[in-house]
């Protein structure tokens, strides 16, 4: 919405806000006090609480967390693309969360409880690609409005986008050395960048059932970008040799499978969207913009489920 300026209703004042991230203190209820307390409200919600907060605001660090959209220009359109990436991150935040835990849960052979995080992971990513919607409705001229405040600032910049990459096998030094001079959070992305993927582990998970793995997938340079091995190809035919949904294994690849559909979505809309606003311009953060986006578009996490399509 170029040419036209933007109204802030500034909703909280900052200079009354706890900017910490302890955890505030808040009560504790129990059920026999819930029905306590809808009973003396009449089945109305709680009004009145005591010191300078409420159990809600204190919980999600809501007066905080409406303080961190600042934009850098008189730009309209900037305030929904601060917005829309502040959200984004969150999101990944919780996709990675999941990853994480269905990781360490395939690590105790506890299928089950992996294949359900992987569902959720999947319906998170479906989530994140919806943001476009609404990121798309940022014009060319909009954008261009505040494009020069953003400095180099880029979405592969994005830390937490970042460890989602890399945990779902998608390794590379050069792109986590963008964070090597942030020191409360380089430990981390070293130590992600260094572990074995989650597709790694499920690859460690089958030839713990039995399946001819071949030792170099095993023990490997973790560091390095997961590349296809047909003995792994070999042991997900066997499975999808008996495609049933009682068969937990092949309810596995294809969680797989829809999760890296659906990140494929994601990535493909991230892809046009950005046309759509700059075109073939350079990004800001050093790249050729849609030019790099597209080199991506084509990327499987876990190449050999859909190779495997070919065969079947």
């Amino acid at each position: 919405m170029a040419r036209v300026k933007p109204i802030f209703p500034n909703l909280v004042d900052p200079k009354g806000v706890d900017c910490s991230n302890d955890r505030r203190p808040m009560s504790i209820t129990t059920d026999d006090l819930r029905k306590e307390l809808a009973y003396k409200n009449d089945g109305k919600p709680t009004v009145e609480f005591a010191g300078n907060s409420n159990d809600y605001v204190a919980y999600q660090f809501i007066d905080l967390l409406h303080t961190l959209q600042i934009p850098r220009s008189d730009g309209y359109d900037e305030s929904c693309f601060i917005v829309m990436g502040q959200v984004k991150e969150l999101l990944f935040q919780a996709l990675h969360f999941e990853l994480y835990n269905a990781k360490h849960q395939l690590d105790q052979d506890q299928l089950p409880e992996a294949i359900r995080m992987l569902s959720r992971a999947r319906a998170i990513t479906e989530y994140i690609a919806k943001s476009w919607d609404v990121l798309s409705t940022i014009t060319a001229d909009g954008f261009n409005e505040y494009r020069d405040t953003l400095g180099q600032a880029s979405g592969q910049l994005s830390f937490m986008y970042r460890h989602v990459e890399f945990i779902l096998g998608n390794k590379s030094e050069r792109l986590a050395k963008a964070h090597s001079n942030i020191p409360h959070v380089w430990p981390k992305m070293k130590a992600s960048l260094e572990s074995p993927s989650l597709y790694d582990r499920v690859i460690a998970f089958l030839a713990r059932r039995g399946y001819a793995i071949d030792a170099a997938m095993l023990e490997r340079d973790w560091t390095q970008p997961y590349v296809a091995n047909d003995s792994v190809e070999a042991a997900w035919r066997t499975i999808y040799d008996s495609a049933k949904t009682e068969n937990p294994l092949f309810e596995l690849g294809e969680s797989l499978v829809s999760l890296d559909d659906a990140f494929s979505q994601y990535r493909w809309r991230h892809f046009v969207s950005v046309s759509r606003i700059i075109g073939h311009k350079p990004g800001t953060g050093g790249s050729a913009g849609v030019g790099w986006l597209r080199q991506v578009t084509e990327l499987h996490f876990f190449p050999e489920l859909w190779s495997l399509r070919t065969a079947l």
